[in-house]
């Protein structure tokens, strides 16, 4: 038999994913998780804004969340790699369903306080910090290599769907009962800790071989040492600057056209539409161009798409502009998958997922943080310009040099 006969053969013989049950309780876990995460996101900040009446109590919530994913992700990619890490998933899973429980509880006796909550977004974000990670290892490590691609791009429509889903539902349940969306949140982490302690994965990694690959911080180290990946890095980086950066001058821009706060909340929801619409794009847009020239036109895109909300048409234009601007972003974040994660070896991978988590997510403070000084200052429109232009810039080097142009798929 010839090897394209052998390579048939073998894709015939593969299980449907949708059969594949460990995937799916997996990716199901996950899913409910991750709906949880964004009922609590919502629900959170409106339940300190009622106790409290101060916004900055209530934004509390959301950067000590993220602060303490950030603080702990370096520690939890290096705990990835020396423990079982389906013990970690279930370990952080059932803590994070404890710190919801206790929190329903707390409120269900009108006892919560505001510390109480505070307290819960650090467990929280410690939590995510532990377990993410582990998560992405153990949705991979179910899967055939063959069939991987066809796995993440689910993963990126269960994300995108969960940006989605999360954010009316949340409003939907306070609307019943101020204690509904905390019994959604708690559900969410009830379901990801039960589907991981039904699914065996292989979850035990070489430890000494961990050990002796460096410490905690090996994870950048690795980044940094290769061109590839360091560009691949540095500029989705830049774009999650930008797109954390965009959000609100267009909610400022279309406040001052007159829109409300349904028709703001409508036009943002394009962010999620793409990602789900993108999904099923994502083995198309690999096939038709190298990883490198697809990185470089996914975040060329996104430089024209921050200047569309200036053109007449309020909140459609702006959805219609959120929703291009991420079409190309889940093949994105697969093709990130298979050129970080996946040749990098095992002992290492928990840190590199760390390393790559923890620079994403030190970009969207930065982005929100300077989009709203700048814009105490200067008009909205101003500020889309100035962005666009800044994104411009820091593509440049990365079109310019060799590391990504050259850049070819395992």
């Amino acid at each position: 038999m010839t090897a394209v006969g052998v390579e048939q053969a073998t894709a015939a013989e593969l299980t449907p994913l949708r059969r594949n049950w460990r995937f799916q309780v997996l990716w199901g876990g996950s899913a409910a998780s991750m709906v949880g995460a964004k009922i609590a996101d919502t629900a959170y900040p409106l339940l300190l804004l009622a106790m409290t009446g101060s916004s900055t109590v209530a934004g509390a919530f959301s950067a000590l969340q993220l602060g303490a994913t950030v603080v702990f992700g370096i520690h939890g990619g290096a705990v990835a790699d020396r423990h079982n890490r389906r013990y970690i998933l279930m370990a952080a899973d059932g803590f994070r369903f404890l710190v919801a429980l206790s929190v329903l509880t707390a409120l269900a006796l009108h006892h919560l306080t505001v510390w109480h909550t505070l307290l819960a977004a650090v467990a929280i974000g410690g939590a995510i910090a532990y377990g993410a990670p582990v998560r992405m290892l153990a949705l991979r490590s179910v899967v055939p290599k063959e069939q991987l691609r066809l796995a993440l791009s689910q993963d990126e429509a269960r994300t995108s769907g969960s940006g989605l889903v999360g954010p009316p539902l949340a409003g939907w349940l306070l609307g019943l009962d101020r204690v509904a969306p905390f019994v959604g949140s708690a559900l969410g982490s009830l379901f990801s800790f039960l589907s991981a302690c039904l699914v065996r994965f292989d979850g035990r990694p070489d430890a000494a071989a961990a050990r002796a690959r460096g410490g905690a911080m090996e994870g950048f180290k690795v980044i940094l040492r290769s061109p590839a990946l360091r560009s691949t890095l540095l500029v989705s980086m830049a774009v999650n600057v930008a797109g954390s950066a965009m959000l609100l001058p267009f909610i400022v821009l279309m406040r001052s056209q007159g829109t409300g706060s349904s028709g703001i909340g409508l036009a943002l929801s394009g962010e999620a539409v793409g990602g789900i619409l993108g999904a099923f794009l994502v083995t198309r847009l690999h096939k038709l161009m190298g990883p490198g020239k697809l990185m470089l036109t996914v975040t060329w895109l996104v430089v024209p798409v921050l200047l569309v909300p200036l053109l007449p048409g309020g909140p459609v234009v702006v959805f219609l502009a959120l929703l291009v601007s991420m079409l190309g972003i889940p093949a994105l974040k697969v093709m990130i998958d298979v050129l970080i994660f996946q040749r990098v070896p095992d002992e290492l991978r928990g840190r590199v997922i760390s390393a790559t988590i923890t620079t994403f997510m030190m970009g969207m403070p930065a982005g929100m943080m300077t989009s709203g000084l700048l814009l105490d200052h200067l008009a909205p429109a101003t500020v889309l310009v100035l962005f666009s232009a800044l994104l411009a810039l820091a593509l440049v080097p990365a079109t310019l040099g060799r590391s990504l142009r050259t850049a070819t798929w395992e």
